[in-house]
């Protein structure tokens, strides 16, 4: 019994120290990732974190534009292959759309049209929209603008803001999902994002070739919401949550800071048909219901390769599955809005997993949800 008493006190001093050791080192972001992860019950992200940090709302307008049913809408069945990856990757919410019509969804047990789940990096390609809209609205010149001019810690360097948006941005960030001292972690889960960001140097020649790295776009929100003067979720709201017509209010987590700084790279909070309306503005050329929305000329850039070769665009990624011209938001644990402009066709799926195979830089699910939709409308 003493031996027992005797380890415990060690071992509560030894957990004593690590807390100390870690608020010194400033690794104290590693205990609420901790918190938020483990003491949750899981062992990674998990797409219902939202409660677990500070959000600001993206309100809605007063405006629902709702989705048309399909007149098949829900007449057909889900394929073997569908049901059978839903249940094995944990999908919450699947849907096709056929010219503009929902054709089919499902959702999973205990969730629903309107659930809120985290988006993770679907959010990039809406803080890329924002970017165009800004662009649009004259608070950035144009793609070419330095980010120098928002932010003197890079000057000299040349990443432009359209550098950030389309992974070229030459940064010393290393993009590490499975390290808890890795940048991205602290980035998730740290107190003052903006410092984090900050101390970041360009270490590459910017512009040259796609290098995926969350903390491009953080660099982008950032320049965006000192551009624009407003918060990302307030500018969110009034160009596109409200204009496109969108039914719920959504969350977009922030970090812990008195500046409220939102995590542009990930971490937007809605459901499966509001972030399918970013799909259908895209394919739409920019319009939605005959308003130009955001320009065409920046909507077909950022959904074309900047680099021949490489699958990514302006903050989506790029695909020519089966001969076919493909862009897709995408999260990390399988979240998609994919578009078929060529068949007017979209297919959005979010769940808690994607498939750990990859096949031309996207997960091998990404194409069964694709496949499994065109067998299910017959063609």
């Amino acid at each position: 019994m003493k031996f027992i008493k005797t380890l415990l006190k060690w071992l509560i001093g030894i957990i004593a120290m690590a807390v100390i050791a870690a608020y010194i080192f400033d690794f104290d972001y590693i205990l609420k990732g901790i918190r938020v992860v483990y003491f949750t019950g899981h062992s990674s992200a998990f797409i219902d974190d939202h409660p677990y940090f500070e959000n600001d709302t993206i309100k809605k307008g007063t405006h629902t534009d709702a989705w048309p049913l399909h007149k098949n809408y829900n007449t057909v069945e889900a394929t073997q292959a569908l049901t059978d990856i839903n249940t094995e990757l944990g999908t919450v919410a699947y849907l096709i759309i056929k010219n503009d019509s929902i054709f089919y969804e499902n959702y999973a047990e205990n969730y629903s049209k309107d659930s809120k789940t985290n988006s993770f990096s679907m959010a990039k390609s809406i803080t890329t929209s924002l970017l165009g809209k800004a662009i649009m609205d004259g608070y950035i010149k144009n793609l070419d603008q330095p980010v120098s001019d928002f932010y003197t810690e890079f000057k000299g360097a040349k990443t432009t803001v359209g550098d950030l948006s389309s992974m070229a941005s030459g940064l010393d960030w290393v993009e590490s999902y499975t390290s808890p001292f890795s940048i991205t972690a602290r980035a998730n889960y740290d107190d003052d994002l903006a410092e984090t960001i900050l101390n970041q140097k360009v270490i590459k020649t910017p512009g040259n070739e796609f290098e995926y790295l969350s903390g491009s776009t953080q660099l982008l929100g950032m320049v965006i919401k000192k551009a624009t003067g407003k918060p990302l979720a307030d500018y969110l709201s009034e160009s596109f949550w409200q204009p496109l017509g969108a039914k719920s209010d959504a969350l977009w987590q922030l970090d812990d800071d008195e500046n409220k700084l939102a995590k542009a790279f990930c971490c937007i909070s809605s459901n499966a048909r509001d972030f399918a309306r970013f799909g259908k503005l895209y394919k739409d050329h920019g319009q939605w219901h005959g308003k130009q929305i955001l320009d065409s000329t920046f909507v077909a850039k950022a959904t074309t390769s900047r680099f021949n070769g490489q699958p990514y665009g302006y903050g989506f990624w790029i695909s020519d599955y089966n001969g076919k011209h493909t862009f897709a938001m995408r999260g990390i644990l399988g979240q998609y809005v994919i578009v078929i402009p060529q068949d007017n066709l979209m297919v959005v799926r979010l769940g808690h997993h994607r498939s750990s195979e990859t096949i031309n830089s996207f997960p091998s699910d990404f194409y069964v949800y694709i496949d499994e939709a065109y067998e299910m409308m017959g063609k």
